[in-house]
């Protein structure tokens, strides 16, 4: 182990508080934004009361959100009119979707966007029953950096607004908190290293951060407002693109093999700290197959690890495996039969649970059936799913994009060179069954996704940014184009009808989709968006990738996913004998 910092942070509430607590700042009203939660800031203006000084701490990430959960009256509100700011340093859905879910929260009644001018605040009318409006302007506190991507960005920051007694305007700044000066110096330590030329870098990279900041629930779906769930997205992505520059590759290559890099973010309100260390991965057992006992139709969260080798055990066939750098095990199960095979996978991104539990079930569907001719992988990725189970130990709704990646840190479908680990699976699978079809089921954040301290949507995968439904992609080899397309009807016409529920379930998402983002950006086929290109990086002619809005929830939603899942591939299936095969391949 190598301990590259360990450093403690002033807390910048207290700062402040102490700071306009001097006798100079007696008869003043001030004004501060900055990354904590409602009662902290509560707690600050009381004590500055007390020192004679009025004062209203606000929240500097998603402001406007936050004044409506603190401010609004709603009772009796018929309408609402947002003036959004249009800035030249931020894209123009910037503001729209980090007023995000606004529309959601406020169901029933009317909500409006209309493009402002280029001043950082929302201008706000408000609408109600009685006739009555009121007038509202909520300031965005942002201000323009150069990113450690060399990106320029606009971004929300701390700030600070004070009045003398007098009215006289006596500070109106961006000033950095603890929020932003922990991740500065992440960013600075890890990428001032000396990590030479040879990938991975490292076994694992531990950055443990202890800091104050807000977790609230907006009260709508899986919303939840989590400071700490964000700085776990700056951590991980920004060292990624750390040492993506490091290796010479663009920013958002898939292939870099850093290492396991594992933030662990944790509310603190008292110590502040920061620790950066180098580790190495211990060696792991292996697995012993065991069942639970719940039918897989009924799981309503992630499966273990002994509970993923029990069914890939049922399912039977011939079994292979190839070992993960940290030594665990992908187990494949090659089923062989007289129809024409597909290769059905979950786990390539193992913070995306319900794709395994769908892969499994449909396994256990197609097994039954006397012709079917499939190889499965239930769990491609285990070395990052053991480290989603240990994320969701101590953040068990969070998004845990560390866990997304294999612990040499790349995309395993994207990997550039041998020893190949995990993708050794789909080679064999391919190699023994000659499918022209992988299913491969995935998920995406089931709330919104965000990078404050990075321009605040996330970089290279905006279009996730927030839920839109259950989406499907199909990828397909020159001259499957057409055939692509029939799949894909056959595949919705099918998940339309048999599940109706999944066509609302989408309808309500696309819609408050369109609401924040003030655009679509995707093709509806059926009801379900889809998404439908040429790809020359294809090992076979067609790849189906589901994509259900499944990091992370439980209960309800999560068997809900998993049954989608589940029809999902047995739609795909089916839709291939019929749509594909038996007209032939090609165009």
């Amino acid at each position: 182990m190598a301990i590259l910092l360990e450093q403690t942070f002033e807390r910048t509430l207290d700062a402040w508080v102490r700071e306009f607590s001097e006798p100079a700042y007696r008869g003043a009203h001030v004004q501060a934004w900055l990354f904590e939660g409602a009662a902290a800031r509560r707690s600050a203006e009381l004590r500055l009361e007390q020192a004679g000084v009025q004062a209203r701490f606000y929240s500097a990430y998603k402001p406007l959100v936050h004044f409506f959960l603190d401010e609004v009256e709603v009772n009796g509100l018929a309408g609402v009119t947002v003036r959004y700011p249009v800035h030249t340093a931020a894209l123009r859905r910037r503001f729209t979707l980090e007023a995000y879910p606004l529309v959601g929260m406020l169901d029933t009644i009317e909500v409006t966007f209309e493009p402002g001018g280029p001043q950082l605040e929302y201008a706000i009318e408000l609408r109600y029953a009685t006739a009555r409006t009121e007038q509202k302007k909520v300031f965005a506190p942002n201000h323009v950096v150069t990113d450690h991507a060399g990106v320029v960005n606009l971004t929300p920051t701390g700030w600070v607004r004070v009045e003398g007694a007098d009215g006289k305007l006596l500070l109106d700044e961006a000033r950095p908190t603890e929020y932003s000066l922990m991740h500065d110096a992440i960013l600075r330590v890890v990428g001032g290293h000396p990590w030479g030329d040879s990938e991975p870098y490292f076994d694992r990279l531990e950055v443990d951060v202890d800091m104050p900041g807000i977790e609230r629930d907006t009260g709508y779906e899986d919303e939840v407002i989590s400071t700490f769930e964000a700085m776990h997205e700056e951590i991980y992505f920004g060292l990624l693109e750390i040492f993506q520059r490091h290796s010479g590759r663009p920013l958002g290559n898939r292939g870099l093999q850093p290492g396991q890099i594992v933030p662990n973010v944790r509310q603190s309100e008292r110590e502040i700290k920061l620790r950066i260390a180098t580790e190495a991965f211990e060696p792991v057992k292996d697995v012993v197959a065991r069942s639970l006992g719940t039918p897989l139709s009924e799981v309503n969260g992630p499966l273990s690890p002994e509970r993923i080798a029990h069914e890939m055990h049922v399912v039977g066939g011939e079994p292979f495996s190839v070992p993960t750098r940290q030594g665990r095990a992908v187990l494949g199960s090659y089923v062989r039969g007289a129809e024409p095979a597909v290769v059905i996978s979950g786990g390539q991104h193992a913070n995306e649970a319900s794709g395994v539990v769908g892969a499994l079930a449909a396994a256990h569907v197609l097994k039954s059936r006397l012709d079917s001719h499939f190889v499965l992988i239930g769990l491609e990725n285990p070395d990052g799913y053991a480290l989603f189970g240990q994320l969701c130990q101590s953040n068990p709704r969070h998004m845990h994009h560390a866990a997304r990646y294999t612990a040499l840190g790349d995309d395993l479908a994207y990997r550039e060179k041998a020893p190949y680990y995990e993708l050794e699976a789909r080679f064999k699978a391919y190699e023994v069954s000659g499918a022209q079809l992988h299913i491969s089921l995935h998920g995406y954040p089931a709330h919104e996704w965000t990078r404050p301290l990075s321009g605040y949507l996330p970089r290279n995968f905006e279009l996730w940014t927030v839920p839109k439904g259950f989406f499907l992609v199909l990828r397909h080899q020159a001259g499957w184009g057409a055939k692509a397309r029939a799949l894909m009807e056959n595949i919705t016409v099918r998940l339309a009808r048999e599940h109706p529920e999944l066509i609302r379930f989408n309808a309500r998402q696309v819609a408050l989709f369109q609401a924040h983002a003030q655009e679509r950006g995707f093709d509806m086929m059926n009801g379900i968006p889809v998404q439908i290109t040429e790809s020359a990086g294809e090992r076979v002619p067609l790849m189906l990738i589901s994509e259900f809005p499944d990091e992370t929830v439980y209960g309800d939603r999560f068997r809900f996913a998993q049954v989608v899942q589940t029809a999902t591939v047995l739609a795909a299936v089916d839709g291939y004998l019929n749509c594909v095969t038996r007209s032939g391949a090609g165009k």
